[in-house]
């Protein structure tokens, strides 16, 4: 006991010692709690707070030139906004709902102006984006390369016979250049799941046939004879019916049926185009197999 107590005996000078080393440990917490206050309460954040304003303000300048970026797109699927933003009138919006409303499409500039009136100036700004499918575009080119060589292609009209496509055998389509035993077996095969071609751009929807041989195939084989196709009832059809179409796979079909719980029904083909992943490039074609 006498031993532990000989560790607590201080002479004077260690007390002042230690009475000086508590003050200095008091006045360095005085310290931090001051220097602590003036960085949360003074200058350093008025400068923290500058640099977020001109970051604040970069970020908005990034966002509007965003915002004025506008992406190709398909014309016959805009929607109010999008009309509203390419500055287009209510009006003019509405003349296209209508127009689309028939089931019909625009497959030009030209065609938009038509239905929709708007001005000169207009379609000049905003049809440079205007993105058609692809097959369109090609129908096209077909077109004019039909004019510019018309009395040539007469000729070889009168010569070769046109066929019906959803009649040719496999062997027949062998006989268009690019077309060998692998590509002509499965045209044949898309055209029974299909139940036959309604159109002649159906073709283009065969996978691995290129478009510049699927222009040679139509030029000997078209759609002469449409077969008779029992449309579906989207509002009414299960999940399996629609599957069955060869443009809908099964998960899109279960969206659909989702969709039309969610909403009571379906009004137009065009809701289809909010479903996710539905195949919007094929609209024309898939709604020649659907019904309301």
């Amino acid at each position: 006991m006498k031993k532990l107590k000989s560790h607590f005996k201080f002479t004077k000078q260690e007390r002042s010692g230690i009475f000086f080393l508590l003050l200095f440990l008091v006045l360095v917490q005085i310290f931090f709690y001051l220097n602590h206050n003036y960085i949360r309460d003074g200058y350093p954040l008025k400068s923290n707070f500058t640099e977020q304003q001109r970051i604040d303000s970069l970020k908005q300048v990034l966002a509007e030139k965003k915002d004025k970026i506008i992406y190709k797109f398909n014309p016959n699927f805009i929607s109010d906004y999008k009309g509203y933003s390419l500055g287009m009138s209510v009006e003019e919006i509405d003349r296209l709902h209508e127009f689309r409303n028939t089931g019909k499409f625009v497959n030009s500039a030209e065609e938009f102006q038509k239905v929709t009136l708007i001005s000169d100036s207009l379609l000049k700004a905003i049809s440079p984006n205007f993105n058609f499918p692809e097959w369109v575009t090609k129908s096209k080119i077909g077109a004019v390369e039909s004019n510019q060589f018309g009395n040539e292609h007469k000729n070889y009209s009168k010569s070769i016979p046109v066929l019906d496509i959803n009649e040719v055998t496999a062997e027949q389509l062998q006989t268009i250049n690019g077309v060998g035993e692998k590509l002509s077996t499965r045209i044949i095969k898309f055209r029974d799941r299909l139940g036959g071609f309604l159109v002649d751009e159906q073709l283009f929807d065969v996978y691995g046939l290129e478009d510049e041989v699927v222009e040679k195939t139509l030029k000997r084989f078209k759609v002469l004879s449409k077969p008779k196709v029992e449309k579906i009832n989207v509002n009414t059809a299960t999940v399996e019916e629609l599957s069955k179409l060869i443009y809908i796979q099964k998960v899109v079909a279960q969206r659909i049926v989702n969709y039309r719980n969610l909403n009571g029904s379906i009004n137009s083909l065009n809701e289809l185009l909010k479903i996710e992943g539905f195949p919007s490039e094929r609209i024309e074609r898939i709604g020649l197999y659907l019904s309301l």
